[in-house]
């Protein structure tokens, strides 16, 4: 009998055979591959799997895939799915890169920060829309809008949003998000999309500070937090009024400490109560404060007034000594602004100001 491949004349205990085939022990080798899985010997042709495991079709389709981008064999075990696409699996390094490049990333996702503008007061914003879906063709046009001429701005999932996302911004000066950031198309944008922002139960519009704009010095710095944490608890009640919070909402996304009797003891109270990150002034990150307090909107006067208050909070704490401070009235503190007409004006609508009768647009 001969070899069917290279025809080689074989005796009957030479010869070897193959779903049918009789061949010679070297073409065996040659020709065929046993799964690593089962065991099972196959045709080589037919090997489902790589350079570095034979797989046979019934166990690749069992526990094997192709990441879709480079088209590497993977494990069922170990392939990474987006989470608006769990039909197309990534090895680990594709993955990586796609959810780089998805318009709307997880919550964890913390980029390099991009600074804006020439100061060291720094503002990031962090805004919660909700009630017009998950959608990345919305989050594309936003982000498209927002990052026209720069890095600006990207979009992040929120577990406590239902049908929404959280826009996120690169720190920026407050000139820079006045005058370069192009809030109100977005926001304009996204009220066409059917979000809303101040008509939902969860929206937030939290404000991050750089904690260097506060001084040179941990211990610089730490003093004019203490000012601001004070500020935030002695004058609650204005604060609220302007957050267009109600109590309990307050309560529940951004509780206040409560105020001691002076700055030192009522920062030590809000460094000793352990509240976790749901506090009016979350002091957890290591290179920012996070101001918490205020209601999501989608009014551009709002949002950019919003913006105002908390800069004229932290440079007037920042220029002041815990004593003068403790002694500011709301009055005196408010006569102070004089070149943010949005926050004047934003004032006035909440009476927080000079009772000037001022018309009012309603929030969305």
């Amino acid at each position: 009998m001969k070899c069917e491949f290279c025809g080689k004349e074989l005796s009957e205990k030479e010869a070897v055979c193959f779903d049918g085939v009789t061949m010679c022990e070297d073409c065996m080798e040659a020709q065929t591959v046993v799964c690593d899985r089962c065991g099972e010997r196959i045709w080589t042709e037919d090997n489902e799997g790589d350079e570095n495991i034979n797989l046979c079709q019934s166990c690749y389709d069992q526990y094997y895939t192709h990441c879709e981008r480079c088209g590497n064999l993977i494990s069922y075990n170990y392939a990474l799915y987006l989470e608006d696409d769990e039909d197309t699996p990534y090895c680990e390094s594709c993955y990586n890169i796609v959810s780089e490049a998805a318009p709307i990333h997880e919550y964890s996702y913390k980029p390099e920060p991009v600074f804006h503008g020439d100061d060291k007061l720094y503002l990031g914003v962090e805004l919660e829309i909700d009630d017009g879906g998950e959608c990345s063709g919305n989050a594309e046009r936003l982000l498209d809008i927002a990052n026209i001429k720069s890095d600006n701005m990207y979009i992040k999932r929120d577990g406590s949003i239902d049908d929404g996302f959280e826009l996120v911004t690169h720190p920026m000066t407050l000139e820079y998000h006045e005058k370069e950031m192009p809030w109100k198309k977005i926001l304009d944008t996204a009220i066409t999309m059917r979000y809303r922002s101040h008509n939902t139960k969860t929206c937030g519009l939290h404000c991050h500070v750089s904690r260097s704009a506060f001084g040179d010095t941990y211990e610089e710095q730490e003093a004019v937090i203490a000012r601001i944490v004070y500020f935030v608890e002695a004058h609650w009640n204005e604060l609220l009024k302007f957050s267009r919070r109600t109590e309990a909402n307050i309560m529940r996304w951004a509780s206040r400490y409560g105020i001691a009797e002076n700055t030192k003891m009522t920062y030590d109270k809000a460094k000793k109560g352990n509240m976790g990150r749901y506090v009016c002034v979350n002091l957890q990150n290591s290179q920012t404060v996070e101001f918490r307090i205020f209601r999501g909107t989608l009014r551009y006067e709002t949002l950019i007034a919003t913006l105002q208050l908390v800069h004229e909070i932290c440079t007037t704490a920042t220029a002041m000594s815990d004593k003068e401070f403790e002694s500011l009235s709301w009055s005196e503190f408010v006569s102070r602004i004089n070149d943010k007409p949005e926050l004047i004006n934003y004032l006035k609508l909440k009476r927080l100001y000079v009772n000037e009768p001022v018309a009012e647009e309603a929030d969305v």
